[in-house]
């Protein structure tokens, strides 16, 4: 089984930034990215830590592939 990556929040939104999200507002440590498709607005929020907590990463990447195939995440947020 994979092993889940020590990541970032910045790494995090470098990581979606490549995806087509952009970052639209942000209240104290947390951003929130929004991405448009098909008249779709999709949202996700991530924490600028400078280490992330393996469920907030396990969190964020569920979230994400909502919108993004697994198979194209997971090489970002696993080994």
């Amino acid at each position: 089984m994979p092993k889940l990556r020590r990541l970032a929040g910045h790494d995090i939104l470098t990581i979606l930034y490549g995806f087509g999200f952009q970052q639209t507002s942000q209240r104290g440590s947390h951003v929130k990215l929004v991405r448009e498709v098909a008249e779709v607005r999709q949202v996700l929020t991530v924490p600028l830590h400078t280490e992330l907590d393996p469920g907030t990463l396990r969190a964020i990447f569920r979230q994400a592939s909502r919108f993004i195939p697994e198979q194209d995440l997971r090489p970002h947020f696993y080994t």
